[in-house]
């Protein structure tokens, strides 16, 4: 995939990266677990692109079902008021250089990213003129790109592609690629505490340890701007910072080897807390509750 440079955080435009909803484990069920169906998520998706007037373009890309997902979002963006819906259904990698679906993201307020296989969206979108456009338009105005599951992990620079969760702290347990490097300061993953991936992030950042590990539950996500991200939605937000770490053998070891990493500093995000990219600095909602003896 060609390489798009690397941006700054001076975006004016909005990231919103969800980590997926209910698991069944089956992807043929993936119609019915669309991974945006708490309203309350989807509707601030609307909200920061401006509104039910707001022209929102879906990419199913990642599905195994692409068209059964791109109707079930026609669908639920509809049940909120909108009505400015398009389905951009990329199969091939041509389809990312047509003159129609160009027209469609110079215009669109809103790109939203469904789950199934992030791969498939870097292999046939990463590096393309439609991919471009989305940076530069993400650099340059208040342009919104959401995703969900493979949608937000796709949005790193280092991707996780895969790996094995029953293989964690074993080196070579998470797979990565080049991502669409909207933030190229996190590495993303999805699905997070229902999956128990904890092992395979705290690879991921012991392998890039100047970038920060974002793990998002499901029925959870962050509102990216300004530097800035804001928790949303009913789970929690676990933050990987390897930075500082005392002990981190990661590239002396052979694959397949036990790791050993001291010192990594995590984060339990919720609902309405923030985290400054930039500065690496967490500010937590006030806690007013009374403490109970006893």
């Amino acid at each position: 995939m060609p390489r798009i440079k690397n941006l700054n955080m001076k975006a004016k435009g909005i990231l919103i990266p969800i980590g997926g909803n209910e698991d069944k484990g089956v992807e043929e069920h993936e119609v019915y677990h669309l991974e945006f169906i708490e309203e309350g998520i989807l509707s601030r998706v609307v909200k920061e692109s401006g509104g039910i007037d707001a022209s929102i373009v879906i990419i199913p890309t990642a599905s195994s079902i692409p068209d059964e997902v791109g109707e079930n979002y026609l669908d639920a963006f509809g049940k909120l008021g909108c009505t400015n819906l398009h389905v951009m259904n990329i199969r091939d990698r041509d389809q990312s250089e047509t003159p129609e679906n160009i027209k469609r993201m110079k215009n669109a307020d809103c790109v939203m990213f469904s789950g199934g296989n992030q791969s498939k969206i870097t292999e046939k979108i990463g590096g393309t003129t439609l991919h471009k456009i989305m940076h530069e338009r993400y650099q340059n105005e208040k342009f919104v790109i959401a995703g969900t599951s493979a949608g937000a992990m796709c949005m790193s620079k280092e991707m996780i592609s895969g790996g094995s969760s029953q293989e964690s702290f074993i080196k070579g347990a998470v797979k990565m690629k080049e991502g669409m490097a909207f933030i190229p300061e996190l590495i993303i993953d999805s699905h997070f505490i229902r999956r128990g991936r904890f092992g395979r992030m705290a690879e991921a950042v012991a392998k890039f340890p100047d970038l920060i590990g974002v793990g998002l539950a499901e029925d959870t996500g962050v509102v990216v701007k300004n530097n800035t991200f804001e928790v949303i939605g009913s789970g929690m937000v676990i933050l990987f910072n390897a930075r500082k770490a005392k002990h981190n053998n990661h590239h002396l070891l052979t694959k397949g080897t036990p790791m050993s990493l001291t010192n990594l500093k995590t984060h339990i995000l919720a609902k309405g807390d923030r985290f400054n990219i930039k500065k690496k600095k967490v500010n937590v909602s006030p806690v007013e509750l009374p403490v109970i003896e006893g």
